[in-house]
């Protein structure tokens, strides 16, 4: 689907301006304006309550300005609220801004505007916004697109998002940026030596693939970003409710944040070495589907007994991994809608993350903080290593325990990574469970700007 970027460098008409006000300074301001503009906002009842705006007409009756409500310090969701509100139209926002408040400010309006109007149009006009000085437009604009990528990936459904669908998707536009792309699906998964994710994929309709995706840059830090893609979780055998099923078609998650965080790291030309590995399938029940106790090899070589077949993810990225740590890059990141007890521990909103690295872990802890853009760490807690033991293999992809399933995934995970010494896997919901401000109810792409920012400090001229 076609997005149109909201935010235009320079306007030909006049612009209207946007003045925004906190509780605190709005009152000397008000105090300040004349008497027939104070009477008019103190008829409408505004008082610069966050996230609540006002039409200030002119004397003719058309639209003079916009003043709006906010909060301090500014983020990227401070003035999204006012796209989905205020009159189509071109306007600025009447005031300075440093360079990252300029393109936050820029890149919330812009994903305000995102509907997904694949099966159902829309003849809904936005506003645009003339860029803030200082505002960086390339990134803003890489970060719309990749964003509504993942978003429109994710909203789509599983008749139409199935493992072909997706892989096919991914390799479009790898290729496209001129890419080395590669697929293995079906039984030449078993041949290459990915026998858990035809394990967990066999029983669906649609053939089970890896897709390996190449960025070769020589003399740069390697980057390999993994991402679940389960394109619809019925649970197996161990299926799910009616309504834990309901919105599995998001199960890809991983898959479409990693794209979409791959997108920007190529649009901005970051200097790393970037290798993609998605294992794409749908976990579906027919007579050869995965069973509960079935032992099955993985590409390590070590055998995991299959507590629950409702805990797939694990089992698709283990191989994956694995084959990302053969090569020993400077970092690999895993993103995947993997356990409820994330949710259960941090909400909805707060991908949970895992790293072994506590530099890492701080600078990342810091930045997202800094971004507007929530990651909680968890521990890699040693002791809940135990939980995985099984007498019948070498692994357990479910602890007989309720308790810490966030941890003994992220463990399970954890015994495939051995060479690499800065792993981060990403534990996330990739939804949203209500309309927010730039947040449709939907598809979400989530820490893919922390992420980026991470890579791009950490890592860029590191060589």
């Amino acid at each position: 689907m076609t997005h149109i970027f909201p935010i235009i460098a320079k306007s030909k008409v006049a612009s209207t301006p946007i003045y925004w006000f906190t509780k605190e300074n709005f009152p000397a301001w008000k105090r300040k304006q004349p008497k027939i503009l104070q009477k008019w906002i103190t008829d409408n009842g505004f008082n610069a309550k966050p996230e609540s705006y006002m039409l200030v007409p002119n004397k003719d009756g058309s639209l003079c300005s916009i003043i709006a409500g906010v909060e301090t310090p500014l983020n990227i969701w401070s003035i999204a609220f006012l796209p989905t509100k205020i009159p189509a139209g071109i306007y600025h926002l009447e005031s300075s801004f440093d360079k990252e408040e300029a393109t936050n400010l820029a890149l919330g309006w812009s994903l305000a505007t995102y509907e997904f109007t694949r099966y159902k149009n829309s003849d809904k006009k936005f506003p645009e916004l003339v860029a803030p000085k200082n505002c960086d437009v390339p990134l803003t604009k890489s970060f719309f697109e990749a964003i509504c990528w993942a978003r429109d990936l994710i909203n789509t459904p599983a008749n139409d998002m199935n493992p072909a669908a997706l892989a096919n998707e991914a390799v479009n536009w790898a290729k496209s940026a001129q890419a080395k792309a590669g697929v293995i699906r079906g039984e030449e998964l078993l041949k290459a030596n990915y026998p858990m994710i035809y394990a967990v994929g066999k029983a669906a309709n649609v053939s089970p693939r890896l897709v390996d995706i190449r960025f070769p840059l020589k003399n740069a830090p390697k980057i390999t970003l993994v991402g679940k893609g389960v394109t619809f979780d019925s649970g197996g055998l161990d299926i799910k409710s009616a309504g834990g099923m309901k919105i599995m078609k998001k199960d890809m998650g991983g898959a479409a944040n990693v794209l979409a965080l791959a997108k920007v790291i190529l649009d901005t030309k970051l200097p790393v070495q970037l290798r993609i590995l998605l294992p794409i399938v749908e976990n579906a029940v027919s007579g050869n589907a995965m069973r509960p106790l079935d032992i099955v090899p993985t590409r390590k070589g070590i055998n995991v007994e299959i507590g629950n077949t409702d805990a797939e993810g694990r089992l698709i990225l283990c191989d994956a991994l694995f084959e990302a740590d053969s090569e020993t890059p400077d970092l690999i990141i895993d993103c995947a809608t993997l356990t409820g007890a994330a949710r259960v521990a941090l909400g909805t909103e707060i991908p949970a993350f895992f790293t072994a690295d506590n530099k890492l872990a701080n600078k990342l802890s810091e930045i997202s903080e800094n971004e507007h853009d929530p990651l909680w760490r968890l521990p890699l807690w040693k002791a809940y290593r135990s939980q995985l033991d099984t007498p019948n293999a070498d692994l357990s992809n479910d602890p007989d325990s309720s308790f810490a399933g966030a941890i003994t995934a992220a463990l399970f995970l954890q015994e495939f990574v051995s060479k690499t010494k800065s792993w981060i896997h990403v534990d996330m919901m990739a939804w949203n469970l209500q309309n927010k401000a730039g947040r449709p109810q939907g598809g979400e792409a989530m820490a893919i700007r922390a992420l980026y920012k991470l890579i791009k400090e950490n890592y860029v001229g590191t060589r």
